[in-house]
């Protein structure tokens, strides 16, 4: 079962963090969160001085623990990458993520990028999708959604 919401907007008031909790794939549900905003930070569709959503606001809407979001919270402020301004809320800091090994933000994106593509590839050989059939059903998704997102 996913939890899903959209929840984070940036401040031109666009959604910018489209939150999706898997609790079965293995990942803690802390760390999907610290990943999401990390790639909306990276992406570019979050930006420092953008609010992110309260820890007991996210925690009812994404039907988990306060206490995973505050520890995700807590560790992505611990790197610098949020502020928390008591009273005020949590921000985006003008530090950006890096990626173990990165040098700098665009080569942590890519390497993000590359991590996610991995991983989906890999599951895909899994259930016996050859990689010539994946670049197929991608450009058929694609079509299908019409250029959303």
């Amino acid at each position: 079962m996913n939890s899903t919401i959209k929840s984070a907007r940036n401040l031109a008031g666009e959604e910018a963090i489209h939150f999706s909790l898997d609790p079965v794939n293995g990942t803690p549900i802390y760390r999907q969160i610290i990943q999401q905003i990390e790639y909306a930070i990276l992406s570019g569709r979050m930006n420092s001085g953008d609010k992110l959503p309260t820890i007991r606001s996210l925690a009812v809407d994404l039907k988990t623990n306060p206490n995973t979001i505050a520890k995700a919270y807590g560790e992505l402020e611990i790197r610098g990458v949020l502020e928390t301004q008591v009273g005020s809320g949590t921000y985006i800091s003008d530090k950006k993520p890096v990626v173990e090994g990165a040098i700098n933000s665009d080569d942590s994106l890519n390497r993000k990028i590359r991590e996610v593509l991995g991983r989906f590839v890999h599951e895909l050989n899994a259930l016996g999708v050859e990689n010539k059939e994946i670049v197929k059903l991608i450009e058929a998704f694609l079509k299908e959604e019409g250029g959303k997102g």
